[in-house]
């Protein structure tokens, strides 16, 4: 028989301990609002984007379709990526804060080009600056979200079946708000 104290030493042992507490609640609440105000920004943005394209910058609405079209596809491939490079290299978490600066930076860009520089060349690299970031954060949040509940825990295995309710109310909460907050500011 081995003696107790050479298996704490074991790294096999050590490995099949329990994890450390995982975030529940708190962190699932956070990554929602955080889901909510992208899905406000990007909608909102996607919402006015040919009235923009067409009333500001004074392009044929063929073009300013096209232009909306093609960001929405490239918004839409993006995901595939980000998830690569989630899966690959970085991680989920990483990936996240990685693709979530550049969505800052996205809008950052955005802002400047609309109202400081209203430059239409820095407008469109930040539409594609937007994409990426977006590409990065669609594929990891909402699992990095369910790995924040214990699945070995009844109650926590519960709550991860509800966050998943409530995290898809988030994403439609925060596209209507924007078709409908953004479209009567801009009327109004």
């Amino acid at each position: 028989m081995a003696d107790s104290s050479n298996s704490k030493s074991n790294p096999l042992i050590q490995l099949i301990t329990p994890s450390p507490t995982k975030g529940g609640w708190h962190a699932a609440i956070f990554i929602i609002f955080v889901e909510f105000a992208e899905r406000f920004a990007y909608q909102g943005l996607a919402g006015n984007l040919i009235t923009y394209l067409t009333n500001v910058l004074n392009g044929p609405i063929t073009t300013a379709a096209k232009n909306v079209n093609t960001w929405v596809g490239v918004s839409s491939l993006f995901p595939l990526l980000g998830g690569f490079v989630a899966d690959s290299y970085l991680g989920r978490f990483n990936t996240i804060v990685m693709s979530s600066l550049i969505y800052l930076l996205g809008m950052i860009f955005l802002t400047l080009s609309v109202s400081a520089l209203k430059s239409k060349t820095l407008f469109f690299v930040a539409l594609y600056v937007l994409s990426i970031g977006d590409g990065g954060h669609k594929p990891c949040v909402q699992t990095f979200a369910a790995d924040q509940f214990d699945e070995d825990s009844p109650e926590e295995k519960e709550a991860k079946s509800s966050f998943f309710n409530w995290w898809y109310l988030g994403i439609v909460a925060g596209s209507t708000a924007a078709v409908f907050v953004v479209i009567y500011l801009q009327v109004n």
